[in-house]
């Protein structure tokens, strides 16, 4: 089994129903990413009430899912010197994954996920510590041992750090897994992307309906021809109709289960989880896609990004069936 290291935010999820109205008050778009500074978090928190904390973080809730799948996972982020910090290290520790954290004084970075009644959700983001993580402070340690470096697009707005670990990924002979994150991220990022893509830096890119029309400007079966060119492996998301995956010139089409979606949060997260599970495995990539929609279905069933324990237990029957072959 191949062991991945993430790299991204340490977030603290922030999860509270609103109504449409709420959103169209914001003056934000939905369903996607807004950055906020210190003071309008601030303001925006106190219009909402009855808040769920759970700790978060894109490329986290993918490490924590890989591990709670059975898969070897390591993390790599930066949090603030305060309570929500030190709970957010001890439930990396508590779900199995390699904590490598550095700590700001700073406070740490929250995401209040907007929830409306479609079950989509709109992010309100405050980077804190997340963001002042340095080059200098990612050794090649972390890396040792390692065989995949799985990447969050909200690195792109440190593209210094997201550099960084391209090149030491590269360098030590490791595969890169690029997960766009947001279209907002291609929109204000592009020139960094476009730079991972030009050097060929990126194996595994993977994107949903809204990235991959923001970053080719054609969809779903023709936007994952389109990104097969910019990777080894490229993969579309497409919500309830499960996922498209461009490999060797051929295209795959993924179904997902039918079930209800309650809430949206962090199903792209556990999808990814879900397929780095089977590809590190050495799964084929269809088997790969099926736990990867599994697991993204299990997700959306509850409020926030974390799979409650019995949804673990019914995908560790999936995952052991999917794993003969």
């Amino acid at each position: 089994m191949k062991r991945v290291v993430g790299v991204g935010a340490a977030l603290v999820d922030l999860i509270a129903s609103v109504s449409e109205e709420w959103i169209v008050r914001q003056k934000k778009p939905k369903g996607g990413m807004n950055l906020m500074n210190w003071g309008e978090m601030g303001r925006i928190l106190g219009n909402v009430e009855d808040l769920a904390i759970i700790p978060g973080g894109s490329a986290s809730n993918t490490m924590i899912g890989l591990s709670r799948l059975g898969g070897l996972a390591r993390f790599i982020c930066k949090v603030g010197n305060d309570d929500l910090g030190d709970n957010y290290s001890l439930n990396l520790c508590r779900n199995g994954v390699e904590g490598y954290i550095r700590k700001s004084s700073t406070p740490t970075g929250r995401v209040l996920s907007a929830v409306t009644s479609d079950a989509q959700r709109t992010m309100y983001t405050y980077m804190g510590a997340s963001s002042e993580l340095m080059p200098s402070e990612i050794s090649d340690k972390p890396l040792l041992g390692t065989d995949i470096v799985y990447l969050e697009g909200y690195l792109a707005y440190n593209p210094s750090v997201l550099l960084h670990c391209v090149h030491a990924a590269k360098n030590s002979g490791l595969e890169v897994v690029f997960d766009c994150g947001s279209f907002g991220v291609i929109q204000e990022c592009r020139f960094i992307i476009d730079k991972l893509i030009e050097d060929n830096s990126i194996d595994i890119i993977i994107a949903n309906e809204d990235e991959a029309h923001m970053l080719t400007s054609v969809e779903e079966e023709l936007a994952c021809m389109e990104m097969a060119k910019m990777a080894k492996i490229a993969i579309v998301k497409v919500g309830k109709r499960g996922s498209i995956i461009g490999v060797n010139d051929t295209i795959l089409k993924i179904g997902t289960p039918e079930v209800k979606a309650l809430d949206t949060t962090g199903a792209g997260d556990l999808w990814a989880a879900g397929f780095l599970y089977g590809y590190s495995n050495g799964w084929p990539i269809d088997k790969c896609a099926e736990l990867a929609s599994a697991t993204a279905s299990e997700v959306i069933q509850v409020m926030g990004p974390i799979i409650p324990d019995v949804g673990y237990e019914r995908l560790m029957e999936i995952r052991n069936k999917l794993s003969v072959f």
